[in-house]
C-alpha cells in the first residue's frame, strides 16, 4: 500500500509517496481500495498552509473505489460495493484508506469510478451553488468565475439546463471555446478585458444578481461592481490568493449586497444532506444533463507533476489521479 504523505508545508515538492500499512477499520469503518482519486485546488491550500492542517498528514479529500473490509458494526455497506466521498479526513492520495461510513456514498453501477471522482467535490459544490446557497430562477443572468475549469464546465452546463444565461470569465483566449462549447452565452477574459465592465454591458447597466467566485483575490473587488442592488457574492475558492479583509461598509453597503463564503461541508453536515447531494449529482449526470470529458489522468506516482500542473493553470478540465 502507498500514499502520498507531508511532512511541511510548501510547494508541489513537500508531497512524498510512501509505502504505508494500515490496521483493519474499526468500528463505523471500512477499508477502501481506490480506484480513482479527485484533483482538487482545496488540495494545494493544504499542501502550502493556506487551509492549516495538523502535519505530518496525509493528504487529498476525494476518491472512489471498492470496499475491501468492513467494520465489526457496519450494515448498510458490504464487501464489494462501489463507494465515493468527498470530505475530511484527509488521505485519499493512496492506493487504500479507511474512511467513516457516514461520509461514504454508494455509487450507481452506470457510473465509471473515474468520473465518479470528478463528479463528488466539483458535482457537489455546482449543487449547493446553484439549489442552496443562491438558488437560481430560470430566465437570470448569472456571472461565474473560471468557466473553463473543473467545476465552470459543470456549472456552466447545470445553470443552462435550468434556464440561466451564464456569463463567464476565463484567464487565456485558449480557455474561452472551452467555457463556450460547455454552455456559456458570454465568455470574458479576464486578464485582457476588464469583466465588470462588460457585464454591465451584457447587462444593460443592470448587473447580475449573483456571482460566483473561486478565484478570489483578482476578482473580488470587480465581482462586487457586476452585482445588482441585493445582489448576492459566493465567495467560494480563492486560487489566486486569500481575499483581503471585507470593508463593509465600502464593498456592501452602497448595494444592500449579501456576502456569503460556503463549502461542501456547510450543506453535507448531516446524512440527508450528503445523500441528496449525491442523489441530485448522479441523476443529473445520468440524464445527460451535463456531460463530463476528464483532461488528464495522472499515475499517483506524478503527484507532485499534477500539483505543478494545476496552479499553472494548464488543466482545462477535470483531472484524476489514479493510484
Amino acid at each position: 500500500m502507498k500514499a502520498v504523505t507531508i511532512s511541511k508545508n510548501g510547494g508541489p515538492e513537500v508531497l512524498e509517496l510512501r509505502d504505508t500499512r494500515l490496521s483493519d477499520p474499526n468500528l463505523g469503518e471500512v477499508l477502501i481500495k481506490n480506484e480513482a482519486i479527485g484533483l482538487n485546488y482545496i488540495d494545494t491550500y493544504h499542501r502550502s498552509g493556506l487551509y492549516p492542517i495538523e502535519l505530518p498528514s496525509n493528504i487529498g479529500i476525494e476518491g472512489a473505489g471498492i470496499i475491501e473490509k468492513i467494520g465489526p458494526d457496519v450494515k448498510n455497506f458490504k464487501v464489494g460495493d462501489k463507494v465515493a466521498y468527498a470530505s475530511m479526513p484527509l488521505g485519499s492520495y493512496a492506493t487504500h484508506r479507511i474512511f467513516p461510513i457516514q461520509k461514504l456514498v454508494k455509487v450507481p453501477n452506470e457510473i465509471e469510478l473515474e468520473n465518479v471522482v470528478t463528479l463528488m467535490t466539483k458535482g457537489f459544490t455546482v449543487f449547493y451553488l446553484l439549489h442552496k446557497t443562491y438558488p437560481v430562477k430560470s430566465g437570470e443572468t448569472i456571472l461565474f468565475h473560471a468557466a473553463a475549469g473543473g467545476v465552470g464546465q459543470i456549472f456552466c452546463q447545470w445553470a443552462k439546463s435550468l434556464g440561466c444565461t451564464v456569463i463567464g470569465t476565463v484567464g487565456s483566449d485558449e480557455k474561452i471555446e472551452v467555457a463556450k462549447a460547455n454552455g456559456c452565452e458570454y465568455v470574458i477574459n479576464y486578464s485582457k478585458e476588464n469583466f465588470a465592465q462588460k457585464v454591465k454591458e451584457i447587462t444593460n447597466g443592470v448587473g447580475v444578481p449573483v456571482v460566483y467566485d473561486g478565484v478570489g483575490k483578482k476578482t473580488f473587488d470587480g465581482s462586487i461592481e457586476c452585482l445588482k442592488m441585493r445582489g448576492m457574492m459566493v465567495s467560494f475558492g480563492n486560487a489566486s490568493g486569500p481575499l483581503d479583509p471585507c470593508n463593509v461598509t465600502k464593498s456592501l453597503a452602497p448595494k444592500g449586497l449579501y456576502l456569503t463564503r460556503p463549502s461542501i461541508a456547510h450543506y453535507t453536515s448531516t446524512r440527508e444532506e450528503l445523500d441528496e447531494a449525491a442523489n441530485k449529482v448522479f441523476e443529473m449526470y445520468l440524464t445527460k444533463k451535463f456531460k463530463l470529458n476528464i483532461f488528464k489522468k495522472y499515475p499517483l506516482s506524478e503527484i507532485i507533476k499534477a500539483h505543478q500542473d494545476l496552479e499553472d493553470r494548464k488543466i482545462l478540465g477535470p483531472a484524476v489521479i489514479i493510484p
